[in-house]
């Protein structure tokens, strides 16, 4: 194989990796949220944990990246009934700079979640859910992320990944938020029709 070739086909490869690291979600319509509607969005962070060889960010740094993804993703949402997200990080490692193949450091961010029901005054899920956020694949997580991205970027794709982690699980119990049980939105869509 030519050495054009080779270098042909490597860029055809990091472009689809590039294009997997997209979000899966990114050119979609919103997903159902029943009667969702974002009432507080708080983030706490008392010196987490940060993981061995980790680039380190202060507090307010995470608060603010967290807190606008939290945002971004649910205040679109206007249903008729406010629903409260507590977060809290527990611990983070951002990837530094390492030497691709012997040395790549990944990227990852650990939360503790909380869904609160405002009208009844109760949290929903009966213990705190923990989660466990990574950056990804794409051409650049493959490499190293901290060779590729800056601290800013890391924070930024983890952010928005424990958002979309978040609103998995809360869509894991649709009875929360006034949609149907999974099991029961099976049998309705399963039922024969008259």
């Amino acid at each position: 194989m030519t050495f054009a070739v080779r270098r042909t086909v490597l860029v055809a490869a990091l472009a689809a990796l590039t294009a997997c690291s997209l979000p899966a979600d990114v050119d979609e319509a919103p997903v159902a949220m029943g009667d969702f509607l974002l009432g507080h969005n708080i983030v706490v962070v008392d010196e987490p944990e940060v993981l061995p060889f980790s680039r380190y960010a202060s507090d307010e740094e995470w608060k603010d990246a967290l807190t606008g993804a939290i945002a971004r993703r649910f205040g679109a949402y206007n249903g008729d009934r406010f629903y409260h997200i507590g977060v809290k990080i527990d611990g983070y490692a951002l990837a530094l700079p390492g030497v691709p193949v012997v040395f790549t450091p990944k990227s990852v961010l650990v939360i503790t979640v909380s869904l609160w029901d405002d009208a009844a005054g109760v949290r929903l899920n009966e213990d705190e859910k923990a989660l466990t956020i990574f950056e990804g694949v794409s051409s650049e997580t493959l490499v190293s992320s901290g060779l590729m991205r800056n601290k800013k970027q890391q924070m930024q794709t983890l952010s928005y990944n424990a958002a979309k982690a978040i609103q998995d699980w809360i869509l894991e119990n649709p009875e929360w938020i006034g949609l149907p049980a999974l099991a029961e939105a099976v049998q309705t869509t399963d039922a024969p029709a008259n």
